[in-house]
């Protein structure tokens, strides 16, 4: 096993003491791996706390589209980590295992669309244009938007935007799954 490149903070850090707090508080106690990347830049890792936590605890949005998002754009950029952290929360929203499955051929011409809804599937679609065209089809933001409204719209799209940016933090500093899932 070769030696990483830039190491994880170790999991005991303590300092700063407010935002080692804030995070584990956020995280239930423990660090995951990426935490312990992004405490190396203290202002990156406050940012990143407070607008991740926002995305995760606070949108409108409901929470299976936004954790099909989050794998959809995992799988798209091949961060594993991303999905592994997010087909658990994908499920307790109300996915099914055979969905999770699905999601790993998000952008594909077998992407089985008959196990998800029109509106799933609207945003599986938003998912693979963000992330590999960036250019979304007017079209399908009109059946988004009306669907969903203005602030869920806004939202997922911001979702897609936010966890694009994850996936490319985790994969260029690669950052790898914890040795056990967190509950």
């Amino acid at each position: 096993m070769s030696e990483r490149l830039i190491p994880y903070q170790p999991m005991d850090l303590a300092e700063p003491a407010e935002l080692v707090a804030a995070i584990r508080k956020r995280r239930g106690g423990q660090f995951i791996n990426l935490d312990r990347m992004l405490l190396h830049s203290t202002p990156i890792a406050e940012g990143w706390n407070h607008f991740v936590g926002e995305i995760r605890n606070n949108l409108s949005l409901d929470p299976k589209l936004r954790e099909l998002a989050m794998c959809g754009v995992a799988v798209l950029n091949g961060a594993e980590y991303e999905f592994f952290h997010h087909a658990p929360p994908f499920i307790k929203a109300g996915g099914t295992e055979e969905q999770v499955q699905a999601l790993r051929l998000i952008g594909q011409p077998s992407f089985p669309s008959a196990l998800f809804s029109a509106v799933e599937n609207d945003a599986a679609e938003l998912t693979f244009q963000m992330t590999r065209n960036i250019q979304v089809d007017s079209a399908l933001m009109k059946r988004l938007q009306t669907a969903l409204g203005n602030t869920n719209t806004v939202e997922l799209v911001t979702v897609v935007a936010a966890y694009n940016m994850v996936s490319r933090f985790l994969i260029a500093l690669d950052v790898n799954p914890e040795e056990h899932p967190p509950e």
